[in-house]
């Protein structure tokens, strides 16, 4: 029986895990700076309490690859598929990311918090973002559909469209500029006075 690698308060400096991929196991209040998990492997790896700053993960695969508490800053993270992510303790934030083409199909994410990032084409359907704030980003073309959206603020999202009747959007804090994308749908001209 193999005993399963743990590391804790460990710096990961400028390494290219694409190349020489990270061992499996648990990584816990671990930073990882400047490094590229682009198309790496990380399913089954869990990170707990761990920083990831001006890291790409794009396309890495996530299958029950555990984030808990995990926050993202400069990092890039295209297309990664967090809909295949181990539910358990599942929460993050992110601060100045690109996120677009990825997918948070079916998960649970209250009170998360988007902070200046991009996410652009990325897919929210029958998410759970109760209470989650999505400060000052770019929503062009983000799908949302049958996803809980109660006491979400968008208020500084630009670019948001969703059909109001197929999210449940009680108590969600929208800006007068974004109502012409709520209304998308019916083709209709609202003037703002502009």
């Amino acid at each position: 029986m193999t005993m399963e690698l743990s590391e804790e308060n460990k710096s990961f400096d400028k390494i290219n895990f694409e190349e020489s991929p990270l061992p499996r196991g648990e990584y816990e209040y671990c930073t990882f700076n400047n490094c590229n998990f682009a198309n790496s492997d990380l399913s089954s790896i869990k990170f707990i309490d761990c920083t990831f700053k001006n890291c790409n993960l794009s396309l890495a695969k996530t299958v029950n690859t555990i984030f808990r508490d995990a926050k993202f800053q400069d990092c890039k993270l295209l297309g990664l598929r967090f809909d295949s992510c181990s539910d358990f303790g599942l929460s993050f934030t992110f601060e100045n990311c690109t996120l677009n083409h990825s997918t948070f199909f079916k998960k649970k994410l209250k009170k998360t918090i988007f902070k200046n990032s991009q996410l652009q084409e990325i897919d929210f359907t029958e998410c759970d973002l109760t209470e989650s704030k999505f400060d000052n980003c770019d929503l062009m073309d983000a799908h949302f559909e049958r996803s809980i959206l109660e006491k979400a603020d968008f208020r500084t999202a630009s670019n948001l469209a969703m059909d109001p009747e197929i999210n449940r959007i009680k108590k969600a804090k929208f800006s007068l500029s974004q109502l012409p994308g709520m209304f998308i749908k019916y083709d209709i001209i609202i003037d703002l006075g502009n």
